[in-house]
């Protein structure tokens, strides 16, 4: 009798704190089809990795419960129906977990090759934030070249892939953050106005400075939410992408019906596979080919060996973190 290799993986003993996640050993996963199992070099770590550790972000019925929703490394099987990867191919990708494992099961349409001149460690921290930032930005607010964008959070994994793109794509860009090191980044990501929240209040530098925000993509919640609506200008889109400070609040919506004004939001692991494979492709069509002259660039602050995931959630929680964190195998 043979028994399936085993690999190792970080699994959750119970909803809490960081020092719940612990290594491993499960069967690998093999490929369903329209499937690719990838060998996994290394696994970026999110914010919903953290919501998840507690509890309070489950997995979609019938997906892995394991965390890590973006890895990359190489293909090492290829299930039926697949016909745009092969074994050995370079590759990143989305996933709807499982990501903190040696070995992951990812729909084939989902994943995008390792751009040219980057490691796998790099191409780790791309599909979480591209696919999101892309998805919401550019395919659902639907920002375009000329017009001011404001992004909370300027310099964390969400914030560092909206300020590059959204200047790749033509648009004014004005980050929030604090301190001055985090502002700093924003400035060498090309922000063209960082605001230190701790100093300047950006609803007046918004209003008097840009004449108000047309796109603004927030993660703060809370107090934001109001100032968020004050910085608006008229037919503005506003992103809600987290709640750092709570997402109970009491809000006059009279300026969202006069302004015309557009508040949206979403969670990106709950979407449909043909919506995530539309995007995967815009992607690939439209981003992927700006990482070849650096117009575009990972971001990744911290690298650590899969078995100390706790101590990537604890740094990850920890105020003044900048960039990704990533775990490699």
């Amino acid at each position: 009798m043979t028994t399936a290799p085993g690999m190792t993986c970080i699994e959750i003993l119970e909803p809490g704190a960081p020092n719940v996640l612990v290594p491993a050993t499960r069967p690998e996963p093999n490929a369903g089809a329209g499937e690719v199992v990838i060998k996994v070099a290394a696994a970026g770590v999110n914010g919903p990795d953290l919501m998840q550790r507690k509890g309070l972000y489950p997995p979609p019925k019938g997906t892995s419960d394991l965390l890590g929703l973006e890895v990359a490394g190489t293909v090492a099987e290829v299930g039926d129906g697949v016909s745009s990867w092969s074994v050995g191919d370079p590759i990143c990708g989305l996933t709807n977990g499982g990501g903190y494992a040696e070995f992951v099961a990812v729909e084939a349409s989902h994943c995008l090759p390792i751009p040219a001149g980057l490691s796998a460690i790099n191409a780790a921290s791309l599909p979480e934030t591209y696919f999101t930032i892309w998805s919401n930005i550019f395919m659902t607010a639907r920002l375009s070249a000329g017009e001011i964008f404001l992004v909370h959070g300027g310099a964390g994994g969400l914030g560092t892939t909206s300020i590059q793109l959204a200047k790749a794509f033509g648009a004014t860009v004005v980050a929030t953050d604090s301190p001055a090191e985090r502002c700093a980044i924003c400035a060498e990501l090309g922000a063209d106005r960082v605001i230190d929240y701790n100093e300047e209040d950006f609803v007046e530098v918004v209003r008097n400075e840009f004449g108000s925000a047309q796109v603004i993509l927030d993660i703060v919640g809370g107090p934001y939410i109001e100032r968020n609506i004050k910085a608006a200008r008229h037919d503005a889109r506003i992103v809600q992408l987290a709640f750092a400070l709570g997402s109970k609040v009491e809000v006059n919506l009279m300026p969202v019906m006069l302004k015309r004004l557009i508040y949206t939001g979403s969670t990106l692991r709950s979407r449909s596979d043909p919506y995530k494979t539309k995007v995967a492709e815009e992607l690939r069509e439209k981003v992927w080919p700006l990482f070849a002259d650096s117009t575009l660039k990972p971001v990744v602050n911290t690298t650590l060996p899969l078995n100390q995931a706790a101590e990537a959630h604890v740094l990850m929680e920890r105020a003044g973190h900048a960039g990704k964190i990533v775990l490699t195998t």
